[in-house]
């Protein structure tokens, strides 16, 4: 698509999820088989645009237009006009509102809550955005999953302190959600049924269509969790151009895993307040923000975007961002490190704005926690503060073991947004803030290719008081970045060829890697000579993509220790190890199959002697769970019913469904415990513990998704 005389291209704006699902229900059968080649054939055709209209031909006497609303966003199906005789219930609208992205959308409208539920307790309900039900619902069915991440797991931390105490209803409150709900939850269900079975391959843009439809009646109902879950499936769907691309096949392995999950428990009546989710809106926190900054974080992103996010933090330990990210790619990442930051009338740069401060009145915060230049915020430079007086209680104080166990959530029900990274609405709580980075004190130890081998240091003050702390469990240090463009692996390497340096470190932990933290600033350790040497003007800090460590920023002598072996730190070698060494991965590929090639060939995947033996060593490895699973699995994908007179008569979706997410839900359970448990400081259980562990929770869970 490009402009009109120019080669630039020319994006179509977003549409409203219920703009598309009207244009294809319109469509006669016959127009439906043509939908995807016309779409498929609308993304190479040119694209103009003049006063705000949009106008794409689409043959010689069709002009398809689009004429968004003041927001930029096709809101209504009045707005998509096409010149053809069979408009508007004609192929060419379809095709061109199924090449628009789909729109960010905003609360249907207000919710309307019982005079009884705001009177009482409960009257915190409407502050979080949870929707009580204005009638009785129904109470747990009998196919209530049984989740087993709620369950205690045997290596689980507790949080740093109290959290908020939860709403709770008046006794007399209806519990669960609403029939409308449980009507919309069910469509939903089927939606995404019809989806996993055709796989990323079959579907097309009528499921796609058939779910967006679906998203639409649950925001209706006030189902925003399960709303945000559908719409990030289709997100994930168009852009996954090749289906075994790693990082778009995981995002949306966890985008359909958290929609069947909190339909299936929705329409079975679940009560859990988690699942109803919140609207995401901006917000404007009362005073003024008075923010410190952190460091910078270089972004590669798809679509040969890059740019850079720089972290802020506030006196309360909560986090924010100013996000610089635009198509450009490595070199604009580079660069973006000392671009320009602009806040309405506030210009800085922002290696200045990581190392001083703001002061932001008005301010505007997304979701996210990402600071938004809108009308009427005024910012202001201030004097910045260094990583041992910038809430160090809530950034450094805190041991691995405990940051890993919030990280990585073991409940798949309260925080959609824990072991996957997507961008549920189920947590209010925490709606308004960045995601905190983690930090920690680090002995470095020893390399290993890119990456560094490194050590724990002891929290608290006196550390050092002896002169040689004693060192905590190993764990692996690895870049943000390997691109060649930026100064990770320059920096890497030059930490590396310095064993016994002691530094602190910030980054975020790597959630397909065991205890795997990756690094995006490092400091000097308070408290001891073998640390680095910055310079003043840097803070303490050093930007691991940006700031080039030298020779002047080591110290002269560090005591080296001795190498780690497996015979003297067995810890290296099982503790800093890929998660792709467990036996899990044979779970997760028939997950990852389904979701690509459908029912069928998931069904031709188990007929051979290769699934009969992966079941056969996930048994002998404990994870008798995971074995069944896989079995069950496969013979449901192959299983075809027959009819009165003895003909297939087609596969049930909901059944294949209902057994993937049981599988889906334990391997995700099992990667959350094997992280938490292979972090240094947790309390290993013997393998049999852990396995019968394992396997009672998640058979109850299994069977339980069964019934």
């Amino acid at each position: 698509m490009t402009r009109s005389g120019t080669t630039n291209p020319l994006p179509l704006p977003p549409v409203a999820p219920e703009v598309f699902a009207s244009a294809v229900e319109s469509l006669t059968t016959r127009l439906r088989g043509r939908l995807d080649a016309a779409v498929e054939a609308v993304t190479a055709a040119p694209v103009t645009a003049e006063d705000g209209t949009f106008a794409v031909r689409c043959g010689e006497d069709a002009l398809v237009t689009l004429t968004p609303d003041p927001s930029g966003t096709v809101t209504d199906t009045e707005q998509a006009h096409c010149t053809c005789l069979l408009a508007p219930r004609c192929l060419h609208r379809a095709a061109v509102l199924g090449a628009c992205p789909i729109a960010v959308t905003e609360p249907a409208r207000p919710v309307v809550i019982a005079p009884s539920v705001l009177s009482g307790p409960g009257a915190a309900a409407e502050l979080t955005g949870a929707v009580p039900p204005t009638e009785p619902g129904c109470s747990a069915g009998p196919d209530r999953i049984a989740i087993a991440d709620r369950s205690a797991e045997p290596n689980q931390l507790a949080g740093p302190g109290p959290g908020p105490e939860p709403a709770r209803a008046p006794a007399d409150a209806p519990t669960g959600p609403t029939a409308a709900q449980i009507r919309a939850a069910t469509a939903l269900w089927t939606a995404a049924a019809a989806v996993l079975s055709a796989g990323t391959a079959g579907t097309g843009a009528v499921l796609e269509a058939e779910l967006l439809r679906a998203a639409h009646t649950a925001r209706l109902t006030g189902l925003h969790r399960a709303e945000a879950a559908a719409l990030s499936v289709v997100r994930c769907l168009r852009t996954t151009r090749d289906p075994y691309s790693p990082g778009r096949l995981t995002e949306l392995v966890t985008a359909l895993r958290e929609l069947l999950l909190v339909a299936h428990l929705l329409k079975a009546g679940d009560p859990e307040p988690a699942l109803l989710g919140a609207v995401r809106r901006n917000h404007r926190p009362d005073g003024s923000l008075r923010l410190y900054g952190v460091c910078r974080e270089p972004v590669i992103g798809a679509d040969d975007l890059g740019g850079v996010v720089t972290h802020l933090l506030d006196d309360d330990g909560r986090w924010y961002t100013l996000r610089d990210v635009q198509p450009g790619g490595p070199a604009r990442a580079r660069r973006a490190g000392t671009a320009l930051v602009a806040i309405r009338s506030f210009l800085s740069d922002h290696f200045r704005v990581s190392r001083g401060g703001l002061i932001i009145s008005g301010a505007t915060v997304s979701p996210e926690g990402r600071l938004l230049a809108e009308r009427g915020v005024r910012a202001t430079f201030a004097a910045g503060r260094p990583w041992s007086e910038a809430a160090p209680a809530t950034v450094f104080a805190r041991p691995l073991a405990e940051s890993a166990a919030v990280r990585f959530p073991a409940s798949l029900v309260g925080d959609p947004g824990g072991a996957g990274d997507h961008k549920g609405t189920g947590d209010p709580e925490g709606v308004g803030y960045a995601r905190p980075l983690i930090g920690c004190d680090v002995g470095i130890a020893a390399t290993d290719g890119e990456d560094l081998l490194v050590r724990e240091l002891p929290c608290g003050g006196d550390a050092f008081a002896d002169g040689r702390p004693n060192p905590g469990g190993p764990f692996r240090l690895a870049p943000a970045h390997s691109h060649p463009a930026l100064a990770h692996t320059a920096n890497f390497r030059r930490l590396g060829a310095r064993p016994g340096l002691r530094i602190r470190v910030l980054g975020r932990l790597d959630p397909d890697r065991v205890t795997t933290l990756r690094a995006l600033a490092v400091g000097p350790v308070p408290g001891t000579e073998a640390t680095l040497r910055l310079p003043d003007d840097w803070q303490g800090r050093a930007d691991l993509g940006y700031d080039v460590l030298l020779s002047d920023h080591f110290p002269p002598d560090v005591p080296s220790p001795s190498p780690p072996s497996p015979s003297t730190s067995p810890g290296f070698s099982s503790w800093a190890a890929p998660s792709a060494d467990s036996p899990l991965w044979r779970v997760r590929r028939l997950v990852e199959l389904a979701v690509t090639g459908g029912r069928r060939i998931a069904a031709e995947s188990t007929r051979g002697n290769d699934h009969d033996g992966h079941a056969a060593v996930l048994r002998h490895s404990g994870l008798v769970t995971g074995s069944d699973l896989i079995t069950a699995l496969g013979a449901v994908a192959g299983r075809r019913s027959l009819d009165v007179f003895g003909r297939h008569s087609g596969a049930d979706p909901d059944q294949y469904a209902t057994r993937w997410l049981a599988t889906a839900v334990y391997l995700a359970a099992a990667e959350a415990n094997l992280r938490h448990g292979t972090w240094p400081g947790h309390e290993h259980a013997d393998t049999d513990t852990d396995t019968d562990t394992d396997s009672s929770v998640d058979t109850e869970d299994s069977r339980s998704i069964d019934s």
